[in-house]
């Protein structure tokens, strides 16, 4: 992760080292902004990714009681 402070930066010098790793801008030696690289998402995955309420809902899915492939295809009625 790179520091970058705003009065010295350019947007060119945040874009390029944003592909490569996250970028804190500061102002007054405080964190003001975090910059990281999106190239390739869609602008869904983008919303969801920064979305609280989305990976609460995910962690709660994730802790439900779950059945393998296995499991599943043995519960259902044979051919």
């Amino acid at each position: 992760m790179t520091t970058i402070n705003v009065e010295q930066a350019t947007l060119e010098t945040c874009l390029e080292k944003s592909q490569r790793e996250r970028v804190i801008l500061t102002r007054n030696g405080k964190p003001v902004a975090l910059l990281v690289n999106v190239e390739g998402m869609d602008a869904e995955q983008i919303e969801l990714g920064s979305s609280g309420q989305f990976w609460k809902m995910m962690a709660e899915r994730r802790a439900q009681f779950t059945v393998s492939r296995e499991q599943l295809e043995e519960q259902l009625p044979g051919e």
